[in-house]
């Protein structure tokens, strides 16, 4: 095999064939194969696409370079879910556990965040004493005692991706969709989870902005799942606007912990059901009901387990910032739009995520919302506080910000207050689980979910 004749074939919009694509993969991931030549590539596919016996045929070399894992042993069936992320996503955190109380075992292999998305290792890296870091011993012990269990995905589950993923982000290449479907489901099938459910994001705060493009990455992904023998289906859903009232890392735990206390943000808690029972359905669980598992305590037991199981303390105090900033309603009126991007570039600026892998993130940053589109709200009542432990960060943040927002369908852009500080953390500082007093709740009819993708 020869590199330069393989990028000719899809550059001249030829199929590639089963042999080109394994020899390939293995290559790159071999050092055979330079990254100019595979940037020349993985460009070529951009542009002129796969076919499903491609795609499926490139997923299947992907796990090929890596080990494959195998959930046999376990007295359980497993599901997994995977979110394309976006703003204030922490389902996951209220999620494995209440399908572990439902009889599920969930072997939730996660990430971190990068630019404006959060990840879910950071959140849960807020909790005192919390590993991410776990050897396959450690992963099936907790999986075996607790019934769930999240962590970072080894080294060994498709390393090819790791190198092409890498090569791709700094060569425009990610937005292709056929390589993002194998990139996720490439180390979703090797984790040997018998049934995915996969949480496709649409809109401003997502990967994907456009709802077509969005169903076709849904589609693809749920086709290579069923021809890998894994029971998957799609839920798209909206990311216009961000999910619950945080965006960060300790302001999300404290979030998800409400929800498995029996409270929390309806959207949050209307999601975090419906994957559930999504979940237990496709793993063949019937007669559990998630709602009732939130209502009497079993899921939140879970939670304690799991973090306990992982070093972590669920009953340690979660760390807070050290200065907060209250964005306060220029006029009165219906909150319209609050974007969802604008809130995601906010909560990084503000030290909650990372511009590269290497960077530190901040326990406590983030963005708390105050009032979600279809609340009324007044003239200087609080909208957003702002959370850091270095002020000198607010300045971007608020840039960030200037054009977040509508008010009684009136651009409210410039006039971000300049309430002190110190206010935002005094006892009688609104909640940032419900309404200000001065607002009143006419939420919008617009759904969370917009369309659901079997195969």
């Amino acid at each position: 095999m020869d590199a330069v004749d393989v990028i000719r074939t899809k550059r001249d919009r030829r199929e590639l064939t089963d042999e080109q694509i394994g020899w390939v993969i293995r290559a790159y991931t071999a050092g055979a194969v330079a990254d100019e030549q595979m940037s020349a590539l993985a460009m070529a596919i951009l542009l002129n696409g796969m076919n499903r016996r491609e795609i499926n045929t490139w997923t299947d070399a992907m796990i090929g370079t890596g080990e494959r894992m195998d959930f046999a042993v376990l007295d359980r069936p497993t599901a997994d879910k995977h979110s394309t992320g976006g703003v204030g996503d922490k389902i996951t955190l209220p999620l494995a556990p209440l399908v572990a109380s439902c009889g599920a075992a969930v072997p939730q292999l996660s990430g971190r965040g990068l630019g404006h998305t959060g990840g879910t290792l950071d959140k849960l890296e807020s909790i005192p004493g919390w590993r991410a870091q776990l050897s396959n011993e450690e992963m099936f012990a907790v999986l075996r005692d607790v019934g769930a269990v999240v962590c970072a995905a080894g080294d060994g589950l498709a390393p090819a991706d790791k190198k092409l993923y890498a090569l791709r982000d700094v060569t425009g290449t990610v937005e292709s969709i056929p390589l993002i479907a194998s990139s996720i489901m490439s180390k979703k099938i090797a984790e040997g989870t018998g049934a995915l459910v996969l949480d496709v994001k649409v809109g401003s705060g997502a990967f994907m902005k456009d709802l077509e493009q969005a169903r076709t990455l849904a589609e693809m992904m749920v086709a290579l799942g069923a021809d890998h023998g894994v029971r998957t289906v799609a839920l798209l859903t909206d990311m216009d606007t961000p999910l619950g009232l945080t965006a960060g890392n300790a302001l999300e735990v404290r979030e998800s912990v409400e929800v498995l206390a029996g409270g929390g943000p309806a959207d949050v808690v209307e999601l975090t059901l419906a994957l559930a029972r999504e979940m237990l359905a496709a793993a063949g669980i019937a007669g559990a009901d998630p709602a009732k598992k939130l209502a009497d305590g079993s899921a939140m037991d879970a939670w304690r387990r799991m973090i306990r199981a992982q070093g972590g303390n669920p009953d340690a105090s979660l760390p807070t910032a050290r200065e907060q900033h209250i964005v306060t309603a220029p006029a009165s009126g219906v909150l319209t739009r609050l974007d969802a991007l604008a809130v995601g570039v906010a909560a990084w600026r503000l030290g909650a995520g990372r511009a590269r892998k290497e960077d530190p993130v901040q326990a406590g940053a983030g963005v708390e919302l105050h009032a979600k589109p279809g609340d009324r709200i007044m003239a200087g009542a609080p909208l957003l506080t702002l959370h850091t432990d270095t002020p000198e960060r607010f300045e971007a943040a608020l840039e960030a910000l200037s054009d977040a927002y509508d008010i009684g369908g009136a651009l409210a852009d410039a006039a971000l207050s300049d309430t002190a500080s110190s206010d935002a953390a005094s006892p009688n500082a609104p909640s940032p689980n419900a309404p200000s007093d001065a607002s009143a709740s006419v939420r919008s009819s617009r759904p969370l979910i917009l369309d659901r993708i079997t195969n």
